[in-house]
């Protein structure tokens, strides 16, 4: 059984999938929740199922590390954590931090493109099918090897929020698969390029 941690910011509807996920699991169980917002509602999220969770500021990297070593962790998923990994952990955790990101990388990601931003760059672009991707997380925003993607098509009528809405259940599917794929040892990271093990 691998223990993760999942780091939030804010309402934690990607977290609540895992939390879902995770009370079948024989894999994993979530041992910590972290959010570098005080007031993120997935802490409640984390509270009601009884996890141990944390308000710790982004930049307290070394509390950061000495909390993950106290839990024993073995893997980090960002699910909607709106801050940069610092390079300390991000070599501490190599190829052991997933994130989920809303749009198919390479397009539509990088610094400042999160959230709703994401969305609307999609909508003002105009192009036909966007998406969600999972991917390990390195020392550039958004660059790291990526695991798994799900396409979507665009319509003409939709806003950035029902674009959100859309891709949102889409974003739990395969983060959970990614998430299952991580703890069971299946990814193998070749040349920046993802293998999945049978």
């Amino acid at each position: 059984m691998k223990n993760i941690a999942v780091f939030i910011s804010g309402g934690g509807t990607n977290l609540q999938a895992i939390i879902n996920d995770s009370k079948k699991s024989k894999f994993y169980k979530i041992s910590l929740v972290i959010s570098n917002k005080e007031n993120a509602y997935g802490l409640t999220r984390a509270k009601k199922a009884k996890i141990p969770n944390l308000y710790i500021k982004s930049k307290e990297i070394n509390t950061v590390l000495k909390t993950l070593k106290d839990y024993k962790i073995d893997y980090i998923v960002l699910a909607g954590y709106l801050a940069i990994v610092p390079p300390e952990i991000v070599n501490k955790y190599k190829n052991r931090i997933i994130n989920i990101h809303p749009s198919l990388i390479p397009s539509f990601c990088g610094p400042d493109m999160y959230g709703l931003h994401v969305h609307e760059a999609v909508i003002k672009s105009g192009v036909k099918i966007s998406g969600c991707t999972t991917h390990f997380v390195n020392e550039e925003v958004d660059k790291g090897a990526i695991i798994m993607q799900h396409c979507v098509p665009v319509d003409y009528k939709d806003t950035p929020k029902m674009l959100q809405k859309k891709i949102l259940k889409y974003e739990h599917t395969i983060l959970i698969k990614s998430v299952n794929l991580l703890v069971r040892q299946k990814i193998k990271v070749i040349n920046g390029k993802t293998k999945i093990l049978k």
